[in-house]
C-alpha cells in the first residue's frame, strides 16, 4: 500500500510505479492555489496537494447523420447545444485543458451529453455507440493524466449493451458508463436488463445513471422554472434508485457499484421516508436485504452537485463522505442552462463541518479508487 509520503513525494516528482490510495488527515485548512495566467491550480488539503477528480463531465459526439435514420427523431436540441458549447467537441481539447487548469480540475471522467438514443435498432444502435466511444477514447488516448472514459451502451437492447460494456472496458480503457434512469418507459430494475448488471457486476465499473428526459413531464411540468430537469430530474434518478433497491436488483448484483447524479437526486436526503417503508409497511414488499439506507454504504454514491454547503453536509451526514464523488456538470455556464455548480471544487473545500479526510475524499480520492485511476502518469501530468 502506498504511504501519503511517498504519494506526495510522487506528486512533486519522484518516479513511482505505485497507486494513489489516499491523502493527507491534517488539521490546517483547506484551500486551492489561485494560478497565474495560463497556470494550472493546485489544490490543497491541510497543507498538501491532493488530487481532483470530476465524476460529473460531458462531450458531444456528433451522431446527426446516424440520429436522421431513427424514425420521427430529433436531434435539435443537443445539436443546437453542441454549436454554442464548441468547448465540447472532443477535438477541442486546448480549451477544455485550459478550464480545468484554471478551475482546479485534474482528471475529468467523459461521458456523452444526456442523449441516449434508445428508440435505436440493434444495428444503428451498435453504430451509434461504436462512434461515441471511440471518440471518448481518443480523448482519453491524447491526455491520459486528465481523462478518463465512461462509456456509452445501447440499453434498450440489454444482450448488445453488455457486448458494447465489455469491449469498451477492455479494448478502449473505459472505467464505466453512463446510461439513463429509465429505457422508454422501463425501470432499469426490469429483469431485461439483467445481463447489463451481471456484465457490469463481472466488470468492476462504475454506472453513471444521468437522466436525460422526465417520464410524464409534458403534461406536468410545462410553465417557469425549468422544472423538468429542476425537480424532473432528480425525481428520475430517486425513482431508478428506488427500483433497484426495492424490486431486489442490488441484491442480485451485489458487486454493481452505481453513481446517482445530482446527488442521488431526492433519495439521499430523505431515506428515513425509504428505511421507514422498508420497516414497517406491507405496501414496500421488503424484496430487499438491507435497509435502503444502507445500499449507500456499499453499492450506492452520488455527486457533489447540491449547490449549498448545508446540503453537502446533510449528504456527508446521511450517505458518509466516501460516498461523495466531485461533481461539476461541465461545462456548467456555457450554451444552454447547464444546472452544475459554478463553485466546483471551491464548493467542498473549507466547508464547515467537514474534515480534511472528507473533503480530499469527496474531491479525488473515492473517485480515484472506484475509476482505478492510480499510476503517476496516469493522473499526475506535468501541464
Amino acid at each position: 500500500m502506498w504511504s501519503r509520503r511517498e504519494f506526495l513525494k510522487d506528486l512533486v516528482g519522484v518516479t513511482s510505479d505505485v497507486f494513489f490510495v489516499g491523502c493527507a488527515l491534517g488539521n490546517t485548512p483547506a484551500r486551492a492555489q489561485q494560478p497565474a495566467a495560463g497556470k494550472r491550480r493546485r489544490v490543497t488539503v491541510g497543507g498538501h496537494r491532493i488530487l481532483t477528480v470530476d465524476i460529473h463531465s460531458h462531450c458531444y459526439i456528433a451522431i446527426d447523420d446516424l440520429l436522421a435514420e431513427i424514425p420521427g427523431s430529433n436531434s435539435s436540441i443537443v445539436s443546437r447545444g453542441s454549436s454554442q458549447t464548441p468547448i465540447l467537441n472532443p477535438t477541442n481539447l486546448e480549451s477544455r485543458l485550459q478550464q480545468m487548469d484554471a478551475r482546479g480540475i485534474d482528471v475529468q471522467a467523459i461521458c456523452i451529453t444526456p442523449s441516449y438514443n434508445y428508440g435505436a435498432d440493434q444495428d444503428l444502435a451498435r453504430r451509434i455507440v461504436g462512434r461515441q466511444n471511440e471518440q471518448i477514447a481518443k480523448m482519453c488516448e491524447a491526455h491520459p493524466d486528465r481523462f478518463v472514459g465512461l462509456g456509452a451502451v445501447a440499453l434498450q437492447h440489454p444482450d448488445l449493451a453488455a457486448e458494447q460494456m465489455d469491449h469498451a472496458v477492455k479494448n478502449l480503457g473505459m472505467r464505466g458508463v453512463e446510461i439513463d434512469s429509465s429505457v422508454n418507459g422501463d425501470p432499469l430494475s426490469a429483469s431485461k436488463f439483467d445481463p447489463f448488471w451481471a456484465k457490469a457486476e463481472e466488470l468492476g465499473i462504475l454506472i453513471f445513471i444521468h437522466p436525460a428526459s422526465v417520464v410524464g413531464a409534458p403534461p406536468r411540468f410545462p410553465g417557469n422554472g425549468f422544472l423538468d430537469n429542476v425537480i424532473g430530474h432528480p425525481l428520475e434518478t430517486t425513482l431508478a434508485l428506488s427500483h433497484l433497491i426495492f424490486e431486489g436488483t442490488l441484491d442480485r448484483y451485489p458487486g454493481v457499484k452505481i453513481c446517482g447524479a445530482h446527488g442521488a437526486g431526492f433519495l439521499a436526503s430523505y431515506l428515513g421516508r425509504s428505511n421507514h417503508c422498508a420497516e414497517v409497511s406491507e405496501a414496500c414488499k421488503p424484496i430487499q436485504k438491507k435497509k435502503p439506507s444502507d445500499y449507500f454504504k456499499q453499492q450506492l454514491y452520488c455527486d457533489s452537485i447540491v449547490f449549498t454547503a448545508e446540503g453537502l453536509r446533510h449528504l456527508v451526514a446521511e450517505v458518509g463522505a466516501s460516498h461523495i464523488l466531485l461533481g461539476t456538470d461541465f461545462p456548467y455556464d456555457i450554451g444552454f442552462p447547464h444546472m452544475g455548480d459554478s463553485r466546483e471544487v471551491d464548493s467542498v473545500l473549507g466547508v464547515r463541518g467537514l474534515s480534511n479526510a472528507d473533503q480530499s475524499a469527496i474531491l479525488g480520492n473515492n473517485a480515484a479508487k472506484l475509476l482505478r485511476i492510480g499510476s503517476r502518469q496516469e493522473f499526475c501530468g506535468s501541464r
